[in-house]
């Protein structure tokens, strides 16, 4: 089982070791921003390195929405940053699933999610797996409610998206935490990656603020199941730099065996 943590892009490895991390995961790019990533002079190192790499995608990206002049952009960004974490030798692309605004027919918004997939394809195809993230708010989100999430699946799933579970945000967004794992695989066929938070705030909050486990609302023998469950890798996105998430991911590893 792998354990590791979303570190701050600069020196990813170093970040890693500060840790004790088996994966970071970082971003190539501001993540409220439209650029591209830039060439990374640490390209060979990570690619070399022992520790598996995860890229997450800016928050920006939301290929659901009805606005042209989103949507489009989002599209491409997606592809480019596939592109650039491939070349890192990245295991996934994480990207948040997105919305439509208050008005727009949501089923529009699950085509759009297919539309982007045969865009990609179009392209020339994406070089590494694109996991789609639950996500905490919003009455209009594509992954927020399962209900929701099985309805994008029925859009993605034949171009063979991947999943990554995110428990704050399924905490906030109102999805028990117990038997979450075989909810989510009932719909999905799979989790890729688990993003192992707790939450400052209570259950259907919809709000996205993550806490260290055992800090915040969330049993942590909950988020520690879902990870014996799914027996995916664990990504813990927690505050308190170095200090805070090495505990996190200690704790992980004496509950879940990793």
């Amino acid at each position: 089982m792998r354990i590791g943590a979303h570190v701050d892009p600069a020196n990813p490895l170093d970040a890693a070791a500060a840790r004790g991390a088996d994966a970071v995961q970082f971003f190539l790019a501001d993540p409220q921003g439209w650029k591209s990533p830039a060439t990374r002079p640490d390209a060979d190192a990570l690619r070399a390195s022992d520790v598996d790499i995860y890229i997450h995608a800016p928050y920006v990206i939301n290929v659901a929405t009805l606005n042209n002049r989103i949507r489009i952009p989002s599209r491409k960004l997606l592809v480019t940053h596939a592109r650039a974490a491939a070349e890192l030798g990245a295991k996934a692309l994480i990207v948040h699933g997105g919305h439509v605004t208050a008005g727009d027919d949501i089923a529009v918004g699950f085509d759009n999610w297919r539309k982007t997939f045969a865009y990609a394809e179009k392209e020339g195809g994406l070089p590494l797996p694109i996991l789609i993230e639950n996500t905490a708010g919003g009455d209009h989100a594509m992954a927020r409610r399962f209900d929701n999430l099985a309805r994008l699946w029925d859009a993605v799933g034949e171009f063979g998206a991947g999943f990554c579970l995110d428990t704050c945000h399924a905490h906030a967004g109102g999805e028990d935490l117990l038997g979450i794992v075989d909810r989510v695989k009932s719909i999905t066929g799979r989790i890729d990656l688990i993003h192992a938070n707790d939450s400052k705030d209570t259950f259907d909050s919809g709000r996205d603020r993550h806490d260290n486990l055992g800090s915040g609302k969330i049993d942590p023998e909950l988020v520690v199941a879902a990870i014996r469950a799914s027996g995916a890798p664990a990504i813990v996105e927690t505050p308190g730099g170095p200090e805070g998430q090495s505990a996190d991911i200690a704790l992980l590893r004496e509950k879940a065996g990793g």
